[in-house]
This record gives structure tokens, sequence and C-alpha cells, in this order.
């Protein structure tokens, strides 16, 4: 009889084995339609039915690391690991989700290790070759920064003697100055796929670092009962659909003030473009005009997605420098009419956080791995209650409760955020007090989702959403100046 039952078990494991494989195939055919939520739904099936087998923790790696969730990306290629020391892909997943951690050295390691598997795999060699260049530039920039105090690029440049050629026909500041004019001109030279002068570039990025150095860490407004304000969330890159938005919304003015809520920049291949467009705006209509840091406003995230390679390629490396100095001195978090509260991230790992404590951050660096100023660049909400691990790898997720326990400490009635993506745009969840706006539809030309902006009246605070759709934009491809390890460690 014992026989018997042994064969029964082994009939049932090769069903179960059956079973994965069809979710497998079934998730396989969401992940190459780009329906990555769907896909890590069927590979966690897979796994619910055969939860050995290292491809399809793998293949739930890659999933996770195209929706950004880095943390999980990382936890799924270790797993794959543990199960198969031998599987190759782990190796090359758990690199790039290290890699796009910033967690660089933990990268290199696992590229060594493939190197060392397969020493004629060139793509593998070209990896652990840019990874390594990588690594040692770090070095070689943490050398430098203990070193010496640092210098502002703005000391070394001398913008008065930089000369503007005769033939250059695009827009120029009058007289030193941001005015609406430009701002038109510059927006249609830009849509033409022209670049602004560097002279320009440059008095409006040292002019900015002046306006913005001058901003506490926490922005507070009044809004009048007649006044609403726009807020809009994520962009990107995505210049033509940052057009779209005044198009629908109408262009920035005192009458029609603009929150923009972080991630202007990187994977979209017209960051300059965009954040030029808001610096500008900034500098026009310094008190109607907002701007809030998000988490790609920030080197180890500029070096990885294609703001620091843009730059590079449009105009020079000493120009990022100064981006990276003026993204120092974006403000975190800004508070309106005393009842809403608006950053780029979430709420915070641990209670007891209050907008004083906001106000106190010393926000002119580089983001810390941990703290209030990480968690306002990184959280996430969740729906269950109390906190969690962050999918994305850093910060924590955050449950209605806390979202509860801090709005009544700081006597807040919600939270706008952004930060992730959403099929609509928006999306409202703990129970009306954590409201998600996303601002760039189509994220990535791949998403399929729609934007959002939001209005807020000074007479009620009631939040009102506004949905739009992607807009044709040239023929360049988003990440176009990435990290090579980024471009082709996302296949």
């Amino acid at each position: 009889m014992a026989h018997v039952s042994g064969n029964g078990s082994l009939k049932k494991m090769a069903e179960g084995g059956n079973d994965a494989e069809l979710l497998k195939e079934k998730a396989n055919k969401y992940f190459k339609d780009k329906d990555y939520e769907n896909a890590i739904k069927y590979y966690s099936e897979a796994l619910e039915v055969n939860p050995s087998n290292a491809i399809y923790y793998s293949n739930r790696s890659l999933a996770y690391l195209r929706t950004e969730c880095y943390g999980y990306a990382l936890a799924d290629a270790t797993k794959a690991l543990d199960i198969d020391k031998n599987y190759i892909k782990g190796y090359y997943r758990r690199a790039t989700s290290n890699m796009a951690l910033g967690k660089f050295k933990a990268a290199l390691k696992d590229y060594e290790t493939v190197v060392r598997v397969r020493p004629n795999d060139k793509d593998a060699k070209m990896k652990y070759q840019e990874c390594n260049k990588i690594v040692k530039q770090k070095a070689f920039e943490r050398a430098i920064a203990s070193d010496e105090i640092k210098k502002s690029v703005v000391d070394s440049l001398d913008i008065e003697s930089m000369t503007i050629e005769d033939d250059y026909e695009g827009p120029k500041l009058e007289d030193g100055k941001v005015t609406l004019r430009f701002m038109k001109e510059m927006m249609d030279w830009f849509k033409d796929q022209k670049k602004l002068h560097r002279k320009c570039a440059y008095q409006i990025l040292v002019q900015v670092k002046d306006v913005l150095s001058k901003l506490p860490s926490l922005v507070e407004i009044t809004l009048k009962e007649t006044e609403k304000i726009t807020i809009c969330g994520d962009t990107h890159g995505q210049y033509y659909d940052l057009l779209n938005i005044f198009k629908l919304n109408g262009l920035p003015s005192e009458t029609n003030p603009y929150l923009f809520n972080g991630d202007f920049v990187d994977r979209g291949s017209f960051s300059l473009e965009v954040i030029l467009t808001l610096f500008g705006f900034k500098l026009l209509y310094p008190d109607h005009f907002y701007l809030l840091r998000g988490n790609h406003e920030t080197d180890n995230m500029n070096q990885m997605y294609g703001f620091e390679g843009e730059v590079k390629a449009k105009y020079t490396a000493q120009m990022f420098q100064l981006f990276s100095e003026v993204f120092q001195w974006l403000p975190l978090a800004q508070c309106i009419n005393s009842k809403v509260l608006v950053m780029h991230g979430g709420l915070f790992s641990e209670d007891g956080v209050t907008l004083d404590d906001l106000r106190k951050i010393d926000r002119n660096r580089q983001p810390p791995d941990s703290g209030p100023m990480c968690d306002l660049l990184w959280s996430d909400p969740q729906p269950q209650n109390g906190r969690s691990v962050s999918k994305r790898g850093v910060s924590c997720q955050f449950g209605p409760d806390v979202t509860e326990r801090f709005l009544e400490q700081n006597k807040l009635d919600f939270v706008v955020r952004s930060h992730e993506v959403k099929a609509e745009g928006y999306e409202v969840t703990h129970s009306g007090k954590c409201i998600t706006v996303f601002s760039a539809p189509n994220y990535c030309d791949q998403m399929g989702n729609k934007g959002a902006y939001i209005h807020l009246r000074g007479s009620d605070l009631k939040p009102e959403f506004h949905q739009f759709t992607a807009v044709p934009h040239p023929n360049v491809k988003p990440m176009a100046y990435a990290n090579t390890l980024m471009q082709m460690g996302m296949m």
C-alpha cells in the first residue's frame, strides 16, 4: 500500500508542477504585454504551487524591477539563489536590484560571480566593468569630499563673460531676467527639440538656487476662499505631457498657482526641458509656483536613470554638478491652510513626527538612508494597519492607522503624495486621508496609465481630480540617457 501511496504523491507532485508551469506561462504572457501587476499575481500563484522553483522567483524579480519595487525584486533574486546557487540569471537580477538601490558594491560582487562562471560572456563583462567604474568613482568622490569643504560650482562660473553667438536664434533672458515672453519662447523652442543657450541655462540655475535656498524645508501657504491651487505629481522628463497640462489647465500665473510634487527628471528623455521650464516659472512667480523635492532629485538616481547622462550629453558635467546643488535646496513638504500636507513620498517610519520636526530638517544634502527626510521622499501607503518593509528597499510602507495618528497629532485633514504610478492617474486611500497623484501618463511609454492633477480650493479644500492621457512626442525613447546597466539590466 505504501508503494501505491508513493506513486500517488509523485503523480500529485507532477500535476502540481504542471499547474505551476501553466501559471508561469500565463504570467509570462502578461509580462510580455507589459501588464506587470498581473504577471506578478500569476508568478506568485505559481510559487504557491511550487515554492522551490528558482526560475519563478527570478521571473517575478524582473516584474518587480519593472514596477520599481526594488526591495521585493532583491528579495526574490536572493531567494532564487538560495534555491539554486548556480542559477546565473539570479545573480544578474540581484545585481540589477542592488544597482537600482544605489548599492554598487553589492552589485559588483554578483557581476564578479557571473564573469567568473561565464568568462566569455561579453554582456556580463561589460556590466562588471561599468559597475566597477562606478564603485571606484564613488570611492574617489568620498575621498575628495573628506579632503575639502566642497566649493559651489557657482564660484567657478563667469556667466557674464559667456558670449551668445550671433547665429543663436533662440530665447534669451531680458536684462538677465525671466519674463513671460521668454518662458513662452523657451517652451516653443524646446518643443522643436532645440537647445537653450548654455548661458541662459546657467542664469536660470544660479538664480533659482538663490531663490530656493531662502525657503524653509516645510513651505506653508494660505489659500483665500476664492483661490485654488493645482497640484501635479511626477512628470519624469515627459516634457510634451507637461505642455499638455499647461494647455488643459492654463499657464502658471499669480492667479493660477501650481505645486509640482517632485520627480521632475529621470526616466523620460526630455528631463532638461521639464526642469528648466519648471525652474523658469519658479523665477517668474516665486510666490505662486511651488516645487518639492522627489527621490529622483538626488545624485544616485540621476546617475542611474538618465538625468546626469542627459545633462552631460546636452551640456556639460559641470552643469550637472550645479543641478545637483540646486536640487539639494528644494523644499521637502508643503502645508496648505494648516490642513493639507503635501510631500513626494509619504509618512514616517516612526510615530510622533511633528510639523515642527519637518521645519527643522537640514535638507541641503543627499538624503540619508533613514529618518524623516528619507521617508518624505521614499515611503508608500499600504492598505493594512501598521508598517511593513518597503517594496522599494528604502524607507517603509505605512497603514491607515499610521496616517490617522499623524493627522490627529498635527491637526491636519489629509495628505497628498505622488511617487507611484496609478492606472487612473490618482488614488484615494486610507478613508480619503491619503491621496496619490501622478502626472506622467503612459509612464515610460509603456504603462498605459492616465495622468492626473488636483485642484484644491481655499473655500473647502476638497480635492477635485482631473485626468488626462498621453500626447505624442518625438521619437526619443525613455531611458535614452540612462546608465547602460539599467537599460540592459531591465531586460
